[in-house]
């Protein structure tokens, strides 16, 4: 088997070689059963690691191209033609999205992963964690081996209960339902809310898995702009005049990319869009524990009529520990009960457990009051430095992750993440938060890992070589 592949290229080995497999599967063995190179083979006929090989045969597996038979090798799947036509029915729409994110997840543990969107291993708090996963281990066999409830543990639904309620969310333990993350929440209401070809409002720029989750999903998708008190009132009313969006997807805290938070005032008007144009809203509220002082909340002010709220305990505590929630009214939790026990018949309950521990004992509040003040610190001086270093910022956050910025040199984000790889940084293309699609100059920062010299090189050295013109 004779593929195309280019070492030199900057598109990665494994995503050349998936894409290789995949027009030999077209030519080839459409028909299924076809058997494909040995790992060992291919790797050797094309001079390429096994593991570039394992990994493209994997993906190929999770498309349904291709099958595993243990001890004997991969074939081409009896599915391959009608995977084929799944993939190719919206090229391009999500690829970029997952292709960048593979980059963020697998760079080499020499780069510094500046564009991610969790905190770095160093942040993280390990001693209250280790005793809250011993007290889980030892309440019993349950919490290791059993699902959870289909709702989630009563007892962890009343904690969030009383700690939404600081929000000024009023709302039953039984309108809480906890899921494997705010992913997972996002994904059951697409799966119930949404039907292909719906439309659906989103913030430009927002948070790219869900721009490719509604695309997974056929959506239509409408971006609405992000300034830096919200949402822009007068281009969303022109909107509404040409589009009758379902669902309307919103950061009100610390948004994702740009870190602004929701003001009082465009709150209400959405408030009253959604009243007047019929519409839900789904408030993704889950860097609520980084904020010092709460402020306004679309759930606070509706009383959960029109707005479904969710929240995660991922990004402060532990990304392995796949817990979030989501809050809506009454008449919504049956439907997403059924939808998430068909998909995931449960939560992991484990991890609802040692989440219970912590909120009980109140390690989890001491640590999220650590690193709030941790956070507001390193934004103030990540602000500075960008700055100083001849930057633009968007707005400038009082806190939380993510600062949303440009060298007025660069005119497109691609610039600045060719040169930052170069430097050992590893950032995500501004283009990705954009829902219409497009070049921009605007890169999202991880604050968390400025302090990094790697990251203060990349702020600083850009400045002087893009205003050169050697980028």
């Amino acid at each position: 088997m004779k593929l195309e592949l280019d070492k030199h290229s900057n598109k990665p080995l494994v995503e050349q070689l998936v894409e290789s497999l995949m027009g030999w599967i077209e030519r080839n063995g459409g028909g299924g059963g076809s058997r494909l190179p040995s790992i060992r083979h291919l790797a050797a006929e094309h001079g390429i690691s096994r593991n570039v090989v394992i990994e493209a045969y994997e993906r190929l597996v999770a498309h349904g191209l291709v099958r595993s038979r243990p001890g004997s090798g991969f074939y081409v799947a009896n599915t391959a033609p009608t995977a084929l036509a799944k993939v190719k029915l919206a090229p391009g729409q999500w690829d970029d999205i997952t292709n960048d994110m593979w980059r963020l997840f697998q760079a080499d543990e020499d780069h510094l992963k500046l564009g991610c969107g969790w905190l770095p291993n160093p942040w993280r708090e390990g001693d209250d964690l280790t005793y809250a996963i011993r007290q889980a281990v030892r309440q019993g066999r349950s919490g290791i081996f059993d699902y959870s409830t289909p709702l989630g543990p009563s007892d962890l639904r009343g904690l969030i209960q009383e700690r939404v309620r600081l929000l000024g969310i009023e709302a039953y333990a039984t309108q809480i339902l906890m899921t494997s993350g705010g992913s997972h929440s996002l994904d059951l209401l697409v799966r119930f809310l949404l039907e292909p070809g719906d439309v659906v409002f989103v913030e430009s720029p927002g948070y790219y898995n869900l721009i490719g989750l509604l695309r997974l999903q056929r959506i239509h998708v409408i971006g609405v702009p992000r300034l830096a008190n919200g949402p822009d009132i007068d281009r969303m009313e022109a909107l509404l005049a040409q589009h009758k969006p379902k669902l309307f997807f919103i950061n009100s805290v610390f948004h994702n990319p740009t870190g602004a938070i929701l003001a009082p005032a465009i709150a209400h008007r959405i408030l009253q869009l959604a009243e007047a144009h019929d519409f839900q809203v789904v408030e993704d509220d889950i860097y609520a524990d980084f904020q010092q002082e709460p402020s306004i909340r679309l759930a606070a002010l509706d009383g959960l009529d029109r707005v479904i709220y969710l929240g995660s305990f991922s990004k402060s505590l532990s990304s392995s520990l796949r817990v979030g929630f989501l809050i809506a009214k009454q008449s919504l939790l049956k439907p997403l009960v059924d939808i998430k026990m068909l998909t995931s018949i449960s939560s992991s309950r484990f991890a609802e457990q040692v989440v219970t521990t912590m909120l009980q004992n109140g390690s989890y509040r001491k640590l999220t009051e650590r690193l709030r003040i941790k956070l507001s610190e390193q934004m103030a001086a990540a602000i500075t430095m960008l700055k100083r270093a001849g930057w633009e910022v968007f707005v400038e956050p009082a806190g939380g992750m993510f600062v949303w910025a440009r060298h007025p040199s660069a005119d497109s984000s691609a610039q600045l993440v060719d040169q930052a790889r170069r430097m050992g940084v590893t950032l995500s293309p501004g283009h990705l938060f954009l829902p219409e699609g497009g070049d921009t100059p605007w890169v999202r920062l991880n604050v968390a890992y400025m302090s990094d010299p790697r990251a203060s090189s990349f702020i600083c050295e850009p400045g002087g070589t893009l205003a050169h013109g050697t980028l």
